[in-house]
């Protein structure tokens, strides 16, 4: 009779004298789960492994009649834009327009976002034509 033992430490071992227990098995050669997805699909580590390499960031121009490009065209323009006049304009929150001008416009089109308060307190964005 071959029955196994728990000892404590969560591995099983045998009662047999002379058997490996179960938990001692040889490694399986056969692909895991994270080297291939179902269905024959390369992983996301597989495909990252793919990628090619990053490469600077392009200013991307914007499609005419899109927010993008009339908040661009009202950054242009000397003295720059208020926050709340884009607000009007996209009808966005103010973290909304904050979070736009930061990750699109700085960092995905490249392009430098100068940001100055006026003596009203208005903070007004610009950035060079």
């Amino acid at each position: 009779m071959n029955k196994e033992i728990e000892d404590g430490t969560g591995t099983a071992k045998s009662a047999a004298l002379g058997e490996p227990s179960k938990a001692h098995k040889k490694a399986s050669t056969t692909p895991q789960r994270g080297d291939v997805a179902k269905k024959g699909k390369p992983s996301k580590r597989a495909k990252s492994a793919r990628k090619s390499p990053k490469r600077p960031h392009k200013t991307k121009s914007a499609r005419s009649g899109s927010k993008t490009k009339k908040i661009l065209d009202l950054l242009k323009r000397p003295g720059g834009v208020t926050a709340k006049q884009l607000m009007q304009l996209t009808g966005w929150q103010p973290h909304s327009i904050r979070g736009f001008l930061s990750g699109i416009v700085s960092k995905k089109m490249g392009l430098t976002v100068t940001s100055t308060r006026g003596d009203t307190g208005d903070r007004t964005y610009s950035v060079r034509a």
